[in-house]
């Protein structure tokens, strides 16, 4: 289905415009994917996000700087999100060795077996961008990253 019927708008006042309803829309519909796939694991997009970073960074700890950085959603609260990680019992926070004052957050062995179970789940978002080809979906890369450039 096109954006235009989706949203029921025949007219845009440019292709361009278009597209930025379009990008817009597309982003909302894969976070609705994505918070249905997430909430039966009581996790929150950012929560996952900083997951998967921290996951990344095992076994080396990150500081909630290098989190803040990597995150996606730039606007979130990464030292909040991380106090509801630690409350779930997903991450550790352990004081950074190369400076006393900071502190180092590391993905637990918990947080770990969730995203492994998180995976399997997710994947089935992957699927769905498997009507595109290897080629198409490197030039839809490339063309986002264009527009952000």
């Amino acid at each position: 289905m096109s954006i235009g019927d989706d949203i029921q708008q025949k007219k845009f006042a440019s292709e361009f415009s278009k597209a930025l309803v379009n990008i817009r829309y597309t982003e909302c519909w894969l976070g609705q994917r994505y918070h249905g796939l997430l909430k039966p694991s009581g996790l929150t997009i950012p929560q996952y996000n900083v997951l998967r970073i921290l996951r990344g960074q095992f076994p080396s700890p990150a500081t909630v700087n290098l989190l803040i950085e990597r995150m996606i959603d730039k606007s979130s609260n990464a030292s909040r999100i991380v106090d509801k990680l630690e409350e779930k019992g997903l991450v550790d926070r352990c004081q950074c060795t190369n400076d006393r004052r900071a502190v180092d957050v590391k993905i637990s062995q918990l947080g770990l077996e969730l995203l492994k179970t998180l995976d399997n789940e997710l994947a089935i978002l992957e699927k769905g961008m498997k009507s595109l080809s290897e080629e198409e979906a490197e030039h839809l890369n490339h063309l986002l990253d264009k527009i952000r450039s």
